[in-house]
């Protein structure tokens, strides 16, 4: 339809348009899009895109299919670009694939009264008005207040009164509807319209009967019908379908296809979705609500009955419209309209039809169903079937074959399982069969619902199964699998609990030597990961490494799941580490992820995985060793890994990341400022391939951030700070709660805030910082591993109000915030040391209040204690350096001890050392160095440090120098 679009308008196009005709038979939807479409309009050579609007997409059944087709069109959008409109975001529909298409969503929203104004205006003169009545200005006004903006209404007014389908005049209809007091925004304003319109449409009871039964017939209808063979399959009279149709092209938002209007076809061909939503929604008083469900009965019913009298060619091309229309559609009908359960299936009409089918009915069936549904398709699929076997097994050899096709006739291998199930509800492989059909579609279109049906058929295949059945572990893995898909959409933890029950269950089934166990141990672990990031929990976690561990020994090399097993290993014993940090662990995780690495050369498509992976675990080994030589790997490890990943590569993104972050570490270490700004570049790339509403955009909305804090600290700029505040307040807008993330937004927008006090003051601002730091510290009670950080973050706040309003309450909160902190930072935890020198520095501010030595002489222990976990060349170690001096000089002020000034020196001449000429920082560094030994040479009365004096202060005189000159 798209490519004869495309030719009408365009006839330069229409040769390749022929080719493609020609070459295109049975081939993919993706060479479709190729040769139907790209190909014809590269010959125009235009040198702008032709834009394709494509409207109601999720309308259409195999839409998941045709957006996924549409990325292998990204690099094209210099020929084609699509517009697309739909009910439902794609980004947040979670369909498969769809990460790997450039895409950019809108939000329609209604549109402007001014165009609906207008609207009203131009298409209320062609109204038949009679007796010189017409709509006045108050009625357009009113009109357009009522229509909420939205256009189906619109049309639909324009509709009834253009549409001569009852004897009242148009103006008597337009007072009725203006008259309503409610607006389309409102709950019910748009079903309120069509309620009015089929009460003036249908205005008896029995007009009314036989429209619902219409409808209902053409709601599930799967193709158009002649009114003689509709009628027959519907019950209904033919000349009531021509009574019907005519009084429904009132509400008709699509024209029938040329050359077919005087055919009856489906619903949904004809109406727009919101009619259909408003007769089939179940609200009390809805006088014109349809069953879909009974509707697929009554079909079904009536199809079947059609099967004992289809004459005896075995060719569909000899049967009438509606006799192939039962062969082809029987199936899909019973399946939607009759109970599964066999207790109640067996109480039905269509049961006891299906019974009474002869042996020659039965056989004959679905070689027709074949030829009528794909003609090329030749040959018996009842060979292998006795003439004594039952429906069952025809079912299941039609299943067989219509697999063999393709995902196409997935409606109809679903079909073909769900009556065989009916008919024999106590074959555990037909059960199995149909869940996997309903899993497989999940997989395609991302649908909840069909995982949903796959989990609640692997159920009943499982309760099936005896205890000792030797496909229960099998039964077991099918059942979790599907609740884990579930359980990745919705988040219910009764869901995962399920999930892990049953990977257990199935793992001690399959004791070892099983050759599935690893299968299993992995599944089993994965579950329990999955727990352990929602609630966290080191138990859980360590009862995942053990899994892990028993896996890997069971996949020695060549196993082709050893790299698998070494990332998943490596994962878990990241988040370890992330709990109380020991090195040996890191150092694991680095090993585990070069074996990985090494087990998947270019070009395995999960090499890049293994490099994003081998990058995230080496970045944070340069967190706690500081070596440059590792921090340079990581950056050509994500590199490398970028590479490989060109967009719209779905781990693109966080690769982006991975390298934007190392960048920053970068700048941190030697304040490369060329670095720091590609990092932001970066983090801008992997933010523009996540547009709201992907559910990717809050990481990059907070990874952007944070790179802009840092450029804020570089710079000072209030114009990138307010920026970082608005990025972390669209973050926080996307984690309402009780999502996980909403504990680290808070914190992120708080900190923010926090620097805006620093620059600009405001009691204000720093309230609002403490506020949030406060409720996601209220998230993440203990043992959650985030405690800590949030603890030290609140207090840090605290701190800070205390040096504004000087309130000893303040802080000692914030010190006994930093305690508790401590508590939870074992010796080998990676945020000791920053939490000791948090104490540290409260502890120092509680000191220039009471003056007591001890609350110094503490301060100065744990600064030591943070100065030893931070050994060069520990990016932090310059910040334990600078404060140690500052607390050596406070204690050497209060008692004037010369080793304490000394050793502020000491440690202020090392941090010269790690700040060369040209550090950002070394200026002050070298002031602060000259007046210590100042101080010493006064204290002293000693001028042996003058010579060192003259050169730190001519030092400073090239910089004044350098800085008048620029």
């Amino acid at each position: 339809m798209t490519a004869r679009e495309i030719g009408s308008i365009h006839p330069r196009a229409i040769p390749k348009i022929v080719e493609a005709i020609d070459q295109c038979h049975g081939t993919s939807l993706e060479n479709h899009l190729h040769k139907y479409i790209l190909e014809p309009l590269r010959s125009l050579s235009h040198p702008q895109p032709l834009i394709i609007i494509i409207d109601a997409m999720d309308e259409w059944r195999d839409h998941p299919t045709f957006i996924n087709a549409l990325a292998h069109l990204n690099s094209q959008s210099h020929v084609v670009k699509f517009i697309i409109t739909d009910r439902l975001n794609p980004c947040a529909s979670r369909l498969p694939g769809i990460e790997k298409i450039s895409i950019y969503t809108y939000a329609l929203g209604p549109i402007s009264k001014e165009v609906i104004k207008a609207y009203f205006r131009k298409h209320l003169e062609t109204v038949p008005w009679v007796g010189g009545r017409t709509a006045t200005p108050a009625d357009v006004e009113k009109l357009t207040e009522l229509s909420g903006g939205l256009p189906v209404w619109a049309s639909t007014v324009i509709a009834l009164l253009s549409h001569r389908f009852s004897e009242s005049p148009p103006h008597e209809i337009l007072e009725e509807i203006v008259g309503s007091r409610r607006q389309v925004g409102g709950s019910d304003g748009l079903g309120e319209l069509y309620r009015k319109a089929l009460s003036r449409l249908f205005p008896s009871l029995e007009g009314q009967r036989q429209f619902l039964r219409y409808l209902a017939a053409t709601i599930v209808l799967q193709e158009p019908l002649s009114p003689s063979d509709f009628s027959i399959l519907s019950g209904i009279p033919s000349h009531l379908i021509d009574r019907i149709q005519f009084a429904l092209t009132a509400l008709q938002t699509r024209s029938a296809p040329l050359s077919s209007e005087e055919m009856v076809h489906p619903a949904s061909t004809l109406f727009h979705q919101s009619f259909l939503d408003y007769v089939q929604a179940t609200v009390t008083g809805n006088s014109f609500s349809i069953s879909a469900v009974d509707a697929h009965s009554m079909l079904g019913l009536t199809c079947l009955k059609q099967l004992p009298s289809l004459p005896l060619s075995h060719h569909a091309s000899h049967l009438r419209d509606h006799q192939g229309y039962a062969v082809k559609y029987w199936p899909f009908h019973v399946s939607k309209g009759t109970p599964r359960a066999n207790d109640q299936w067996s109480q039905t009409e269509h049961c006891s039809t299906l019974l009474k089918l002869t042996v020659e009915t039965q056989h004959q069936w679905p070689t027709l169903f074949l030829e009528s549904f794909m003609p090329e398709e030749t040959g018996s699929i009842t060979e292998n079937v006795g003439p004594e076997d039952s429906m069952v097994l025809i079912l299941m050899a039609l299943f067989d074959r219509l697999r063999g096709i393709g995902e196409d006739c997935w409606g109809f291998q679903i079909a073909c399982l769900e009556v065989a199930v009916r008919i024999d509800d106590g074959d555990a492989m037909v059960w199995s069969f149909l869940g996997n059909c309903y899993k497989a579609m999940g997989h395609r279109t991302g649908s909840l619902h069909m995982y949903e049906e796959a989990a609640v058929v692997f159920r009943h295949a499982l309760r099936l199964q005896t205890d000792v059945h030797p496909d229960r572990a099998e039964s077991l893995h099918d059942v979790a699998n599907a609740l884990m898909c579930c359980y990745k959409q919705n988040g219910h933890r009764n869901i995962l609990n399920e999930a892990i029950s049953s990977y257990g269950e199935a793992l001690a089934l399959r004791p070892a030597p099983h050759p599935d166990r690893s299968a299993s141990l992995n599944n089993l672990a994965n579950a329990l990961q999955s727990l352990y990031e929602r609630d966290g929990g080191i138990k859980t976690l360590n009862k995942v490494i053990s899994l892990n561990r028993e896996a890997l020994a069971l996949r020695p090399t060549p196993h082709p799941d050893r790299s698998t097993s070494l990332s998943n290993l490596a994962g878990a014993l990241q988040s370890l580490y992330e709990c109380d940090g020991g090195i040996r662990i890191l150092n694991e995780v680095v090993s585990l992820n070069r074996e990985a690495l090494a087990l998947r050369p270019t070009p395995h498509p999960d090499r890049s995985m293994s490099l994003s992976n081998l990058a995230g675990a080496l970045h944070s080994l340069y967190e706690c060793d500081g070596s440059t030589r590792t921090l340079n790997e990581v950056i050509s490890r994500s590199r490398e890994a970028l590479a490989l990943c060109p967009a719209p590569h779905p781990h693109r993104s966080g690769l982006l990341n991975i390298l934007a972050n190392a960048l920053r570490s970068v700048y941190s270490q030697n304040g490369d400022i060329k670095a720091l700004n590609e990092s932001v570049s970066l983090h801008r790339e992997a933010l523009a391939l996540h547009p709201a509403p992907h559910p990717d955009r809050f990481v990059s909305l907070n990874n952007l951030a944070y790179a802009l804090h840092s450029l804020h600290e570089c710079s000072g700029g209030i114009k990138t700070l307010n920026e970082v505040i608005s990025l972390n307040r669209e973050a926080l807008a996307l984690c309402p709660i009780p999502h996980p993330c909403r504990p680290m937004s808070l914190n992120n927008l708080a900190n923010a805030l926090q620097s805006l006090y620093e620059c600009s003051g405001g009691i204000k601002t720093l309230s609002e910082a403490i506020s949030l730091h406060r409720e996601a510290l209220a998230l993440r009670p203990a043992p959650h591993p985030d405690r800590s950080l949030l603890l030290n973050n609140l207090a840090g706040a605290l701190q800070s109000l205390y040096e504004c309003n000087s309130n000893i309450k303040t802080l000692t909160e914030a010190i006994s915030l930093n305690r508790e902190a401590l508590t939870l930072c074992p010796e080998i935890h990676p945020d000791r040391s920053m939490t000791l020198n948090n104490l540290a520095n409260a502890l120092q501010s509680l000191h220039k209040c009471n003056g007591c030595t001890k609350t110094l002489d503490e301060a100065i222990s744990l600064h030591h204690e943070a100065l030893t976990l931070r050994p060069a060349p520990h990016p932090d170690r310059p910040q334990s350096l600078m404060n140690l001096a500052n607390a050596f000089l406070s204690q050497f002020n209060q008692n004037g001890a010369l080793d304490d000034l000394n050793e502020s020196i000491s440690h202020c001449r090392e941090l010269l050392v790690l700040h060369p000429p040209g550090h950002r920082y070394r200026k002050s560094l070298v002031e602060f160095l000259v007046s210590l030994l100042k101080m010493r040479c006064e204290a002293v009365e000693d001028d042996r440090d003058y010579e060192e004096v003259e050169d730190l202060r001519a030092e400073l005189d090239v910089f004044h120098r350098e800085r008048a000159n620029r």
